[in-house]
């Protein structure tokens, strides 16, 4: 029996409702749901939304979570209950912030819905942040200055993609690139535009279906309190580098 099968099944026993009610809600015979329990069958993309949506868990945690393992009441609930976000809480209730180190960053793509995972993390708690789902992530590389290496983007949670303001900075959680953090614009379409600070990097378009999560920066965490000076080598090197971005842009449309 899959993942997937003994988690609808244990959601049900939840509900403490019959195979026959569950099917009448996903306007499916009984037969054909009690095969997706037993594990003989797997339901095609239409139903395995409906059954998301009839059990309010996402589709992400429904195939690769143990939900018995799951302690419910720890989990964040969201717009209409679809999506749901391990959590962990402070002794007085209040939610605590997850750090992502930089030596679990690759790890995170597959851990971020689980509790263990996100139990074994560091926390640290911000008061001043106010209300939200809040995580720490590490800044690696050099196109969101003035973020450096070794410091961290704390992000509030974000649902959908009708939160997102252009303009504004965010972290992305893809399939594709793992964990970003850009200036984003929405292009009309069910896609983003991520955009770098530092103009040496061009922008590019993010798919929604690429998307697992997005955070949107509140405050960030450094280590670095040297100077920032503009000397005349620096502007020189910006200015070689805007020319090489400007030469590589018109190659690409004589190409």
């Amino acid at each position: 029996m899959s993942l997937f099968s003994d988690n609808i099944k244990y959601l049900r026993a939840r509900k403490e409702i019959s195979q026959r009610e569950v099917a009448e809600g996903l306007l499916i015979s009984r037969d054909r749901y009690a095969k997706y329990e037993d594990g003989k069958n797997s339901p095609p993309p239409e139903i395995l939304i409906a059954i998301s949506r009839f059990f309010h868990i996402s589709i992400d945690i429904l195939l690769s979570v143990e939900m018995k393992k799951i302690p419910m009441g720890e989990l964040l609930k969201l717009g209409d209950n679809r999506i749901l976000l391990p959590i962990t809480v402070d002794r007085n209730g209040d939610n605590l912030i997850e750090i992502i180190p930089h030596k679990a960053k690759a790890g995170y793509l597959t851990g971020y819905s689980d509790p263990e995972f996100i139990e074994s993390l560091q926390h640290i708690s911000l008061p001043f942040l106010g209300h939200g789902k809040h995580r720490a992530f590490p800044v690696e590389g050099d196109s969101m200055p003035p973020h450096e290496n070794g410091s961290f983007i704390v992000g509030r949670y974000i649902e959908n993609f009708g939160e997102v303001m252009d303009g504004r900075t965010y972290i992305l959680i893809t399939k594709t690139d793992g964990i970003v953090y850009k200036r984003l614009n929405k292009n009309g379409k069910n896609d983003l535009i991520a955009h770098s600070d530092n103009t040496f990097y061009p922008p590019y378009p993010v798919k929604a279906s690429d998307i697992l999560e997005i955070w949107e920066y509140v405050c960030n965490i450094g280590r670095n309190d040297k100077e920032q000076k503009t000397s005349e080598l620096d502007n020189v090197k910006t200015m070689f580098l805007e020319l090489k971005r400007e030469i590589n842009e018109l190659k690409s449309k004589q190409t």
